[in-house]
């Protein structure tokens, strides 16, 4: 094709459109290099568009070497601008990696410092979870410390500084501990020799009883000769512990009398010791409930059978014990103790007075009254000075109802029997009961008998109603026994 240009063709070169001219103008233009990219695209772009217009005109192609030429120029200012690019892009790559360096150091630096933080939370999460044994002791207050602890521990300590303080305040509490060891060493010894003197002590004390008996028994006679006798009356204290409440209630009533007014009375406690004390157990077991298992084995064996149901549902009239079942029931059952009262004349000034009667005070158990008799006594029933000390007060019935039910209505006491429940006695046993009739019914019937038995009691009455019963009782019991001395 003639059109086209050939190869090798040698082209003629506009002086203004050299490379040199080129950059002059681009530089005096201050464009960039990516600019001067897209205009020389773009001129390229229009030259061809003009070359393929004249091949397709048919135009001669001397217009085309003009456009080839400017072709070739703009593809050397593609060269010289793809050039510049390149050495533009390593400046700024250079320029970055210079620009990179502070700051992949300030990273590196970071990252240790990241790391630094994390190892010391770590060690501070371990402290803290570090389990010592000072936060289980009870220090001393820091006033304390500072107040009580001496120089070479205390020193100098900053009161901003914890830790110091609390190593010194730890050291004062070993010191402190040194102190209580030494203190608790010097205590054990003392203990030591403690014990060794009571374990002497307890020795002499336990040989003493015996010596003390020895000497009670030799002092008896020294006693007897001086009328002092402590041991006898020691003895005796003993053993009125023992008594049931109401015999003891005599015992104490009679020698409160002795002593205040030295009343002319002996008093001893006869009887089983052993027996006394084993009563007193069975009491106290009674009472703390330990005899609650024979109760129920009792009560299981008194169930009655269904057989019998019938039968025991029967309402049966309550039998009155005779005489004879009295002792098989136990009613007549006595405490082991019992009092014994030696009542001597008081109108005589001998050292040793006359004996005039000698009473025995017992206490029947199941029917709670205490009875009275006169010991070794000769005469009959109806001899006896007891009867009537007061009036209407043979002993013969129950003196309270609790004890007439317990032993029937109709119960009486033997005649033959020289101990009888009087009332008088009970008075004198602290056992206070009430009438059976109506102290009203009693005056209105007073007032329609005649003056003269009003008259007979009166003397009696008057005396009963003082509180003075040991005395009362004993002037009574000391004029009956003068009457019938004076009579024989």
């Amino acid at each position: 094709m003639d059109d086209e240009i050939e190869e090798g063709m040698v082209v003629d070169e506009d002086p203004q459109s050299l490379p040199g001219h080129r950059q002059a103008d681009r530089r005096a233009s201050g464009k960039s290099p990516y600019e001067l990219l897209r205009e020389s695209k773009s001129s390229v772009e229009d030259v061809v568009a003009k070359i393929l217009a004249i091949k397709r005109q048919g135009h001669p192609k001397s217009q085309l070497r003009e456009l080839v030429t400017q072709t070739f120029l703009h593809f050397v200012t593609l060269r010289q601008v793809n050039r510049t690019i390149l050495l533009e892009e390593d400046r700024v790559k250079a320029e970055t990696e210079r620009a990179k360096a502070p700051v992949d150091f300030t990273t590196l630096q970071l990252h240790n410092l990241m790391y630094e933080k994390s190892h010391y939370i770590k060690a501070i999460k371990a402290c803290k979870d570090f389990k010592s044994k000072y936060p289980d002791i009870e220090l001393v207050p820091e006033e304390e410390f500072f107040r009580d602890a001496p120089e070479d521990i205390k020193g100098s300590v900053e009161s901003n500084d914890a830790h110091s303080l609390m190593l010194k305040r730890l050291n004062f509490e070993l010191f402190q501990r040194k102190e209580l060891r030494k203190l608790h060493e010097q205590l054990e010894e003392r203990k030591r020799s403690l014990l060794q003197t009571i374990a002497n002590r307890k020795k002499f004390l336990s040989s003493l009883p015996s010596h003390l008996k020895s000497l009670k028994k030799a002092s008896l006679p020294v006693q007897n000769q001086l009328g002092v006798l402590h041991s006898k009356k020691l003895k005796q204290h003993h053993s009125a512990e023992l008594l049931p409440p109401p015999l003891y209630v005599v015992f104490s009533q009679l020698m409160a009398q002795k002593e205040a007014f030295e009343e002319k009375i002996d008093l001893e406690i006869i009887g089983s010791m052993k027996d006394a004390q084993t009563f007193v157990r069975q009491q106290a077991n009674k009472d703390s409930g330990i005899s609650s298992n024979q109760e129920s084995s009792r009560l299981e064996d008194d169930v009655p059978d269904e057989e019998d149901d019938g039968q025991r549902r029967r309402k049966r009239p309550k039998k009155v014990p005779s005489k004879e079942n009295l002792e098989h029931a136990g009613y007549y059952q006595v405490h082991p103790l019992k009092v014994i009262l030696h009542i001597y004349d008081d109108e005589t000034s001998d050292p040793k007075p006359v004996k005039l009667v000698t009473l025995k005070f017992e206490y029947m158990l199941k029917l709670n009254v205490v009875c009275v008799g006169i010991e070794a006594a000769n005469e009959g029933p109806q001899d006896n000075i007891l009867c009537n000390l007061f009036p209407d007060d043979t002993g013969l019935e129950l003196p309270h109802q609790s004890a007439k039910l317990a032993g029937g209505d109709n119960l009486k006491f033997d005649v033959k029997r020289s101990s009888r429940p009087f009332k008088w006695a009970q008075h004198l046993a602290g056992i206070d009961f009430l009438p059976e009739v109506s102290p009203l019914l009693k005056a209105q019937e007073n007032t329609s008998d005649e003056m003269s038995k009003s008259d007979v009691f009166a003397s009696g009455l008057s005396l009963y109603r003082q509180q003075n019963r040991v005395e009362t009782i004993l002037q009574r019991i000391r004029s009956r026994k003068k009457a019938q001395l004076a009579l024989v």
